[in-house]
């Protein structure tokens, strides 16, 4: 990850994300770093043990056992010593369409949701979660209404989409599930740049705000790989806005928009506009034509998303969600309808609520 002008947060120290491997920070997935650093410190290990330790982690290894190039007795030693994962598996559950939603618990007891999406052309992404709960509250979303937890280390997030990695090879990953990663963007882009350690790069890493400013601010001003910005809009209407997605109080539309074109004047990069479809709420052809306007030519380009039931409201008629990309498209605004996944296990877009779910599921 290359930032410019890297910050600390205020109030508090930086958490101890890393150990060194040679003269490279090297992130573990490990409960207690420090207890990492001790095992090997203590045996008079060389240095380069830890680099071998993630490669074989980031390359899907299962533990420690799979690290053939590592010392059979220093594996021994780390087995009963250091937990491989900072999570556990509490349930599991697969859809008809291939996706599978995990509950994990972390070390604490805080639960965590992530979700694997196959689709035929061969693409696996793994949509993570950056904090447990969400205290934005926003209406239409199932995470918004749980118990906010808290912020998710780097190591945390970078375990799900280990988790999935074990079973797999992986390609995108999109900061989408649980919370509001630019609420905990210190560890979001400490997590996303070490996703090229597992095979998913920058340009298909994206992640998504609702338009908390100071850490998007800090996005947008620092970082320069070329990770995917998207904005979770949903209404061009303020006051609607409001109603459904409290942070339009503190945070104004206008604003938002306004930092994300200067993304786009800096990097060249669309961002994309993420627009769940609710009926009768924001799905009108002159609430498209408000939409339009606001974003205008150039730095947006849209996602249509067919609303997830959660209880709150009803979802778009396919005749609505088409009547409203018709506005957008003479608008010359690109627009897609986005292909829901996972819905029957409560996987899609807005429903992780870390609740296991009737269906094909499991408990480890």
């Amino acid at each position: 990850m290359t930032l410019r002008g890297r910050r600390e947060p205020r109030g508090r120290a930086p958490e101890p994300l890393y150990v060194t491997a040679g003269s490279s920070p090297l992130p573990s997935l490990i409960v207690d770093l420090d207890l990492l650093d001790t095992a090997l410190t203590a045996r008079g290990e060389p240095r380069f043990r830890a680099r071998q330790v993630w490669d074989w982690v980031a390359g899907g290894a299962a533990g420690y056992d799979a690290m053939t190039n590592v010392p059979r007795a220093l594996r021994e030693t780390l087995t009963a010593d250091v937990p491989f994962s900072t999570l556990a598996v509490v349930t599991e559950a697969h859809s008809k369409d291939g996706t599978v939603k995990t509950l994990f618990h972390t070390a604490d007891g805080h639960p965590v949701e992530a979700v694997l999406m196959r689709y035929r052309d061969g693409r696996r992404s793994v949509c993570v979660s950056s904090q447990s709960g969400c205290p934005l509250t926003c209406t239409f979303c199932a995470t918004g209404q749980m118990r906010f937890g808290r912020n998710l280390t780097a190591s945390e997030i970078l375990d799900q989409v280990l988790h999935y990695r074990r079973v797999e090879a992986v390609d995108h990953v999109v900061f989408m599930g649980m919370g509001e990663p630019m609420l905990n963007v210190d560890s979001v882009l400490e997590a996303a740049g070490r996703l090229p350690d597992t095979g998913v790069t920058p340009r298909r890493t994206t992640i998504s705000t609702v338009g908390w400013m100071p850490g998007l601010t800090r996005f947008v001003e620092e970082v320069t790989t070329p990770i995917r910005l998207a904005l979770s809009l949903h209404a061009a209407d303020p006051s609607l806005r409001r109603e459904l997605m409290p942070v339009e109080e503190r945070y104004p539309l206008t604003d938002v928009l306004a930092v994300c074109r200067a993304h786009w004047e800096q990097t060249r990069r669309r961002v994309f506009i993420e627009y769940v479809m609710l009926a009768g709420v924001n799905d009108s052809p002159s609430q498209a034509g408000m939409l339009a306007r606001a974003l205008g030519p150039g730095a947006f380009k849209v996602n249509l998303i067919p609303y997830n039931p959660t209880g709150m409201y009803e979802g778009s008629s396919r005749a609505a969600i088409d009547a409203f990309k018709t506005v957008l498209d003479r608008a010359r605004i690109p627009t897609t309808v986005r292909l829901t996944r996972g819905r029957d296990i409560a996987a899609a877009c807005g429903q992780l609520a870390a609740v296991p779910r009737a269906g094909n599921s499991h408990t480890p």
